[in-house]
C-alpha cells in the first residue's frame, strides 16, 4: 500500500532533480557560450589581419547570435525571487463582450501554448469551459518546467484586443479584453492553513471542448474556500481523487496571491499612491486594425509582427518586464 508520505517525498524528490538538471545546464551553457566567445575573437583577429569580407559578415552574424543568447543566460540568473523557478498556474478570464472577448481567449490561449512549447515547457489544461459559441469562457493551465513562474509573471493583467470583429456582419471595429491570472504552484513550500471546515467541495461530470464528456463519473471537482470567496475548479484527470488534489494546490497558490496582493494594496495606501483596477488598466494592446500592432503599456516594448506575437514570439515583453523591474 502506498501512503500520502510517499508521494510527498517523491514530488519533493522530483523537485530536487529538476532544480539540479536545471542548475547543470546552466552550467553547460555558461561554457558553451564562454568557448563562443573565445572562437569569435580568434575569428575577429583574422578578419583584423586578412579584411575577409565574407569572414567579416560571418563574424557578425555569429556575434548577434552570441549577443542574443548571452542575454537569455542573463535574464535566467536574474530570476532569482523565491518562487521564480516553479511551476506556474495560468488562468484566462475574458470580460464583457461575449462572442468577440471570448474568442480573443482562445486566441490568448494558443499564444500561450505556443510560448510554452518553445521553452520546452509541458502544458496541461486543468479547466477548460467552452464559450456558447467560440473561444473560451475560461481556461486554467499547469505550465511546468524551470522558471515557468519566473517569466510568466510578466503576463499578469489585462490584455486588450483591437480588431475588426469576424462576429460582427456590419464589419465594426471592436475592442475586448482578457484578464491573465498567472500564480506559482506550490507543493510544501509554503505553510498556508486551509481548514476543512471552510471549504465547499463540489463534483460533477467532466465535459471538454464542444459539450463532449470526457468520462462519464463525477470526476470533476469544484472547491469554494467560503471566508473569501475564492474558487477554484479542475476536471483534466480522470480520478476525482487526482482533480481534489491539483484544485488543492491552486487554492493554496490562490490564496497565497491574495495575501501578497493585498499588502501590495496596503502599501499603496501608506504611500498614497492610487492605482486602478478594472478593465482600463490593460498591461498591453494587441492592435490588429487600423494597423498592425501590439504594445506594452508598462515598458513601451512594441512590436509591429502582430501574428507573430500571436504565435507565441513574446520573450520581448517580457524580457522588458522583467529587465524593468529588476535594473
Amino acid at each position: 500500500m502506498l501512503y500520502p508520505d510517499f508521494w510527498n517525498d517523491q514530488e519533493k524528490a522530483q523537485t530536487v532533480i529538476s532544480e539540479a538538471n536545471a542548475l547543470k545546464d546552466q552550467v553547460n551553457e555558461f561554457s558553451e557560450l564562454y568557448k563562443t566567445f573565445e572562437n569569435l575573437e580568434i575569428s575577429y583577429e583574422l578578419v583584423k589581419e586578412e579584411s575577409d569580407e565574407e569572414l567579416q559578415t560571418e563574424l557578425e552574424e555569429e556575434l548577434s547570435i552570441l549577443t542574443s543568447r548571452l542575454n537569455e543566460f542573463e535574464l535566467q540568473l536574474l530570476l532569482s525571487e523565491e518562487y521564480d523557478k516553479n511551476n506556474a498556474i495560468l488562468e484566462l478570464h475574458p470580460g464583457a463582450g461575449g462572442t468577440e472577448s471570448q474568442d480573443w481567449g482562445s486566441m490568448l490561449l494558443r499564444m500561450y501554448t505556443r510560448w510554452a512549447e518553445k521553452k520546452g515547457f509541458k502544458v496541461e489544461t486543468l479547466n477548460y469551459l467552452p464559450g456558447d459559441e467560440a473561444g473560451i469562457k475560461s481556461v486554467t493551465l499547469g505550465i511546468r518546467g524551470h522558471n515557468a513562474y519566473g517569466y510568466l509573471k510578466a503576463e499578469k493583467g489585462v490584455h486588450r484586443l483591437v480588431r475588426i470583429s469576424p462576429f460582427d456582419s456590419s464589419g465594426r471595429r471592436h475592442t475586448s479584453f482578457v484578464s491573465c491570472e498567472v500564480m506559482p504552484e506550490f507543493n510544501d513550500e509554503i505553510q498556508i492553513e486551509i481548514r476543512t471546515e471552510d471549504l465547499k467541495i463540489d463534483t460533477y461530470r467532466a465535459s471538454g471542448a464542444g459539450g463532449q464528456h470526457i468520462n462519464t463519473t463525477d470526476s470533476a471537482v469544484r472547491i469554494t474556500h467560503v471566508p473569501t470567496g475564492v474558487v477554484v475548479t479542475c476536471q483534466n484527470e480522470r480520478s476525482q481523487i487526482k482533480n481534489r488534489d491539483a484544485a488543492m494546490k491552486m487554492l493554496k497558490a490562490k490564496l497565497y496571491q491574495r495575501e501578497i496582493e493585498q499588502q501590495e494594496k496596503e502599501l499603496l495606501e501608506i504611500r498614497g499612491e492610487q492605482k486602478e483596477i478594472g478593465w482600463g488598466s490593460q498591461i498591453r494592446s494587441y492592435v490588429f486594425h487600423p494597423y498592425s500592432m501590439v504594445k506594452d503599456h508598462r515598458t513601451s516594448a512594441e512590436s509591429g509582427n502582430v501574428l507573430g506575437v500571436m504565435d507565441g514570439d513574446i520573450d520581448q515583453f517580457i524580457d522588458a518586464y522583467l529587465r524593468s523591474r529588476i535594473l
